[in-house]
C-alpha cells in the first residue's frame, strides 16, 4: 500500500476541521480558544518583561556613560611637607596629558569636586560640584546634550550651571543667583568660618537621572579651585574612552600613564554591584515567565485530550480506511501545534505594540490612577523605558514553539495508537 507524504494536504484538511468543531461537540473548541488566549498573553508577558529589562538597562548604562566618567583616576593617600595626609593631584596637567595620549581614550579632563549647600531665599538643596573646564563640559554628553535645558551652556564661565532637580528644589530660573555654602571655607585665628558665594545661573539642565539632576552642579574649575581651597590643585582625572564596555582593558595603560602612586575606578566599580543585581533579576523574571509559558502550553495537551477522547469514532472509522499511525499522530500534532503557532504569533504582536506604544500606555494609566504611578526620585529614571531587541523577541518565539510542540506530541502520539477495534465496540 502506498504510503502519502507526511503533512499532506488531507492531513491539514482533517486538522482543520477538527480545529472548528461545533458547539455541539463537548466544548473543544472552548478549550481551544483558552490554549490560544493563554498563549498569548505569556509570550506578550515574556516578550514585554524582556524589553523593559533591555530598555532599563541600555538607559541607565546610558546616564552613567553619558553624565559620568568612565573612568576615575585618583591620587593615592600621602604625607605633605607640612606633616598632613593629602589625595589632591599637584601636577593634575601631566596626569591628563599622559592619560589623554592612552589609545582608546578620548579625553582626560581635572576636577575638582566638593559636597556644598546651594542656597535661594528660604530654600536650601545639598549639592555636588564639579569643577571642570567649559570645554571639557562640553565633551559630557548628557550634559552638552541634554534630554531638556534651560539657558546658554557657551556662558558657562560666567556662572553656574545646574541640574534641573537642583532649580526646582530651590525654585530658581536662569539668570537668577544662587548662593554656594562651604562650611571648609577661610580659615581665620578664631577656627574655619563658612565660605559664602553667589553666582548666576546661565545654565539648567535635565540629564535623564533624578539622582544626577537632583544633586548635580558644575562651576568654572578655576572658580571651583578658589571657592574649595584647592589652587594649583585637582581632585581626580575625569577619564572618558572610546568603548566603555571594554574599559577594563585599559585599566594597566591608565595605570601606567597616570604613575605609580594613582589608582582608578571605572564606571563597572561604581554600579557594578547594581548592574550584577539587574542581571540576576533578568534571568530570574525569564525563568519564571517561561514557566507561565509552559503552563499556558499544557492547556493544549487538555484541548487535545478531549479532541481524541470526541472523535475516537472518527479515528476509528479513519484507521479502517487505511490511514496509518503517522498520519493519525500528524493530524492531532497540527491541531495543538497551530494553536500554538497561532498564539504565538498573537503574542508576539500584542507584545512589540506594548512595548513600542509603553510610553502613552503608561501615560493613560498614570491619568487614570490621578498621578503618582511613575515616582522619579524612586526609580532613578524619569520614565519606564522598553527597547525591543531581535533575539529577545526569537527567544520567547522559540521557546514557546518548542513547548507547543512538545506539549502536543503526547495526546498526538496518543490518538495514533489507538485501537480502531476497540474506539469502533460501542459505536
Amino acid at each position: 500500500m502506498a504510503r502519502t507524504a507526511p503533512f499532506s494536504r488531507f492531513e491539514w484538511m482533517i486538522a482543520w476541521r477538527y480545529l472548528r468543531a461545533r458547539r455541539a461537540e463537548g466544548g473543544v473548541s472552548v478549550m481551544t480558544w483558552i490554549s490560544l488566549i493563554g498563549i498569548t498573553l505569556a509570550v506578550a508577558a515574556l516578550i514585554i518583561t524582556l524589553a523593559v529589562r533591555t530598555g532599563f538597562r541600555d538607559e541607565f548604562v546610558d546616564t552613567i556613560l553619558g553624565a559620568n566618567s568612565h573612568v576615575t583616576a585618583y591620587s593615592q593617600l600621602y604625607v605633605t611637607e607640612t606633616g598632613q595626609t593629602s589625595r589632591v593631584i599637584t601636577d593634575y596637567q601631566g596626569w591628563a596629558e599622559r592619560i589623554g595620549q592612552v589609545p582608546g581614550v578620548t579625553r582626560a579632563a581635572p576636577l575638582v569636586k566638593g559636597q556644598v549647600m546651594a542656597n535661594k531665599g528660604g530654600s536650601n538643596a545639598g549639592v555636588e560640584v564639579f569643577g571642570i573646564a567649559y570645554a571639557d563640559l562640553l565633551t559630557i554628553p548628557r550634559i552638552a546634550h541634554p534630554e531638556a535645558a534651560q539657558g546658554d551652556i557657551a556662558r558657562f564661565d560666567q556662572g553656574i550651571a545646574i541640574g534641573s532637580g537642583v532649580a526646582r528644589e530651590l525654585g530658581v530660573f536662569v539668570g537668577e543667583r544662587i548662593k554656594i555654602i562651604s562650611p571648609n571655607g577661610v580659615k581665620t585665628a578664631f577656627g574655619t568660618s563658612p565660605r559664602v558665594n553667589a553666582y548666576e545661573v546661565t545654565y539648567i539642565f535635565t540629564a535623564g537621572r533624578y539622582d544626577i539632576d537632583r544633586t548635580r552642579v558644575y562651576l568654572p574649575f578655576d572658580e571651583a579651585q578658589s571657592f574649595f581651597n584647592r589652587e594649583g590643585v585637582a581632585d581626580e582625572i575625569e577619564v572618558m574612552v572610546e568603548e566603555p564596555e571594554a574599559v577594563d582593558d585599559l585599566l594597566i595603560d591608565l595605570m601606567r600613564a597616570a604613575g605609580e602612586k594613582s589608582t582608578v575606578w571605572t564606571w563597572r566599580d561604581r554600579s557594578g554591584s547594581f548592574l550584577q543585581a539587574l542581571k540576576m533579576e533578568d534571568n530570574v523574571m525569564f525563568v519564571i515567565l517561561s514557566i507561565l509559558v509552559l503552563i499556558a502550553s499544557l492547556n493544549i495537551i487538555s484541548g487535545l485530550i478531549m479532541l481524541v477522547k470526541n472523535k475516537g469514532r472518527d479515528i476509528g472509522i479513519l484507521r479502517t480506511m487505511g490511514l496509518t499511525e503517522g498520519s493519525v499522530l500528524r493530524v492531532f500534532f497540527l491541531c495543538g501545534s497551530l494553536t500554538g503557532l497561532v498564539g504565538t504569533l498573537a503574542g508576539v504582536v500584542l507584545g512589540c505594540a506594548f512595548a513600542i506604544y509603553i510610553d502613552q500606555i503608561f501615560a493613560l494609566v498614570d491619568y487614570i490612577a490621578g498621578g503618582g504611578v511613575w515616582d522619579p526620585s524612586i526609580r532613578g529614571i524619569y520614565r519606564l523605558p522598553a527597547k525591543l531587541e531581535f533575539w529577545d523577541v526569537a527567544s520567547a518565539v522559540s521557546l514557546s514553539l518548542f513547548l507547543s510542540f512538545v506539549v502536543t506530541l503526547f495526546p498526538a502520539r496518543k490518538a495514533a495508537r489507538m485501537n480502531p477495534v476497540e474506539a469502533l465496540r460501542y459505536e
